[in-house]
Formats: structure tokens, C-alpha cells, sequence
């Protein structure tokens, strides 16, 4: 299988050279022992470890694995199934959970990658799902060729229109997931006087918004497992040692998991 890997130095296209990616420049990529392969540039890195740490991962896992979540995994998967894509990206994969679960309902013969800048993220994915194609890489500049997505997804990432529009096939779909009205409301109140509700992620420029999904649960949470969600969130700094010991004071409690789950098709042309 010829994969859609293109040099992060040179942007020519990168060949499976047996354990390794090799662009016509010779520049080379070694696959990790894990599955993945490293195509972030050192230069292009912001910190020594850029994205999620250890701690950050090893708290989405374990929350993940009490399947709170669920019920967002499944749509999403469902939604990527319903277009019938040859070829999926996610941008921001994490450790993989969500793309795994649509790699799972895919052909074998579709291509799925994974791309997130945390080394630490991609090397969980890869070391527990043989069915995804993980890099490292920035999705800001993502080691992919021009317009050869089918379906791009974006789960609580950063978005950049630019590469979104570079990457997407003209009859491509992108796929935005991100925080419903009242998503965490319970956790945030206990931090913020005043909690601002979540609008609908924005159209990226050169697209049009073709369906918007909203779900919606309220669920019983336990509090071990709610301090594995707040690791998650952006907010975590801001959660105290008084907030925590706020929390302990019951077993467990009821938090409002919310989510859009917004599709996107490039502008045609007049």
C-alpha cells in the first residue's frame, strides 16, 4: 500500500523504503518499534516535548476506558462510515481512541492516519492500534499531499482553514468536533463566577457547513474518574487543591457531556 506521507523538509513525497519513509532527496524517516513514524522537523518544534505530556495521556486513557465517552466515539464513527471514505486523517489524534473506533468500522482497503505534535500521545496510539498509520507531526503543517483526503477529522483541536483547504479532496468532508453549549458546565461552575456557554465551532474559510449533529447527555460520573476528565480539559490549571478536596466530599457526581459534531464540504466554484 502506497501511503499519503509527504517529506516535512522538502515536500516531495515520501516512499516505504521497508523500515523507513525515503523522499527522492534521501531524506529518511525511521518507523518507531511502536509502528509510528516521527515527521516533525526539529525546527518546527515549539518545546522539547511539544503536546501532551505523560500525565495528560495516561489520564485520557483511563478515562477513556470507562466508556463515558462513548456514545460521542460511536456517532463520530458512524458519521465517517456514512461518507464511504478511501482515504481519513485525523488531525490531533491523541492516543487514538476516536480513531481507532472509525478505523474499526472502515474497509480494510481505507486509508486512516493519525497525526498529533505529542510524541508521547502517538506512541500509545500505535503501540495498541495496528489498524491506523500514526506520525508525529504538527497539524498546522501536516506531512500529508495536497488534497488527497477523502475525510478530514478534528476532535477538540486547533483549526487551521489553510491546511484544511490544502488537504481535503474536492468532494472531501471535514469533520469538527467540539464543546456543545453546557459541555462540563458542573466542573467549570465550581471554578469560574460565571460560566460561558459554547457557540458552534465557526466555518473554515473556503467551506460550507453541510450537517450539524448536538449531543447531549447528562451523566453520573465518579470522582476518581472526573479528575481523569479534568486532566483532559483546558481548564485543569485552574483546578485547585481546594476545588479536588470539594469534589471528594461525594462519591460521585452529575456532569452534562456535550458536543457538536459539525460537517463541512469545500466551496465549489462558480
Amino acid at each position: 500500500m502506497t501511503l499519503m506521507y509527504r517529506c516535512p523538509l522538502c515536500d516531495e513525497p515520501l516512499l516505504d523504503n521497508d523500515k523507513s519513509l525515503q523522499c527522492k532527496n534521501r531524506h529518511q524517516f525511521d518507523f518507531a518499534k511502536e509502528g509510528y513514524v516521527n515527521l516533525l522537523p526539529v525546527q518546527n518544534k515549539n518545546s522539547k516535548q511539544p503536546g501532551d505530556n505523560l500525565e495528560m495521556v495516561q489520564a485520557r486513557r483511563a478515562f477513556f476506558a470507562t466508556e463515558h465517552y462513548a456514545f460521542l466515539r460511536d456517532a463520530i464513527a458512524e458519521r465517517i462510515t456514512i461518507t464511504e471514505p478511501s482515504s481519513v486523517i485525523d488531525l490531533g489524534c491523541g492516543e487514538g481512541f476516536y480513531t481507532q473506533a472509525f478505523a474499526e468500522q472502515l474497509p480494510d482497503e481505507t486509508q486512516v492516519y493519525g497525526v498529533d505534535i505529542s510524541k508521547c500521545a502517538v506512541k500509545y496510539a500505535a503501540k495498541r492500534y495496528k489498524n491506523v498509520n500514526f506520525s508525529v507531526a504538527s497539524i498546522k503543517q501536516a506531512p500529508f499531499e495536497n488534497h488527497t483526503a477523502d475525510v478530514l477529522v478534528s476532535i477538540f483541536a486547533p483549526i487551521f482553514a489553510d491546511e484544511l483547504h490544502r488537504l481535503c479532496h474536492e468532494n472531501g468532508a471535514v469533520i469538527i468536533v467540539s464543546p456543545g453549549p453546557k459541555h462540563l458546565f458542573e466542573l467549570k461552575a465550581r471554578i469560574y463566577d460565571e460560566v460561558n456557554l459554547h457557540e458552534p465551532v465557526t466555518c473554515p474559510e473556503g467551506f460550507e457547513l453541510k450537517k450539524q449533529t448536538h449531543l447531549d447527555q447528562c451523566q453520573s460520573l465518579p470522582t476518581s474518574v472526573i479528575e481523569h476528565l479534568i486532566m483532559m480539559t483546558p481548564f485543569a490549571w485552574k483546578f485547585k487543591a481546594s476545588h479536588y478536596q470539594d469534589l471528594n466530599q461525594a462519591p460521585e457526581h452529575m456532569v452534562t457531556l456535550s458536543f457538536y459534531i459539525s460537517e463541512f464540504v469545500p466551496k465549489k466554484c462558480n
